[in-house]
């Protein structure tokens, strides 16, 4: 499973099932280009781990605003069949809030908030060097792209795709 964000012009942003369907149907070199570029993130199966670093986890789960938005937030748009997930967007605005925040946000202090939840999966405190290097090089990738989005002034559409 891969959960994707793409940055999209919003003046070509449909919300339409098919079209967003579409719109992720690009092979894996092209998917690599945009990555490549901070138009597109890819994040593997441990993606709720990264909405952990950032919105939190209960009862202190962000709800709402920028530190919600990261992963996991944004509008869900049903998905063509009934058995995939939505499809979720942000929109200039919200993006731009979410570039603020990650530009503007403390490692240290997000994996702090995160590390008793996400480290025992990773290997536990004698895998913590390794684990903690990986949320970091992530944490940089989306701060990169999402500053590189609301630079373009796109919004973002996001899908889980298996």
């Amino acid at each position: 499973m891969y959960f994707h964000l793409r940055a999209v012009p919003p003046a070509t942003l449909r919300d339409s099932a098919t079209w967003l369907r579409r719109l992720f149907e690009d092979d894996w070199e092209a998917v690599r280009e945009r990555v490549g570029r901070h138009r597109e993130e890819v994040l593997e199966k441990d993606f709720l781990h990264y909405e952990c670093l950032y919105a939190g986890t209960p009862p202190h789960h962000a709800l709402e605003g920028p530190r919600a938005h990261v992963v996991l937030g944004g509008r869900p748009v049903p998905p063509p069949e009934p058995d995939d997930p939505p499809f979720l967007l942000l929109t200039v605005a919200q993006v731009a809030e979410v570039a603020g925040f990650l530009a503007s946000a403390d490692f240290d202090e997000l994996w702090k908030g995160a590390r008793a939840t996400v480290l025992p999966v990773y290997g536990g405190a004698e895998a913590e060097s390794e684990a903690r290097a990986a949320f970091a090089a992530t944490h940089r990738d989306l701060t990169a792209f999402y500053a590189q989005t609301a630079h373009y002034g796109d919004a973002v559409v996001k899908w889980l795709l298996r």
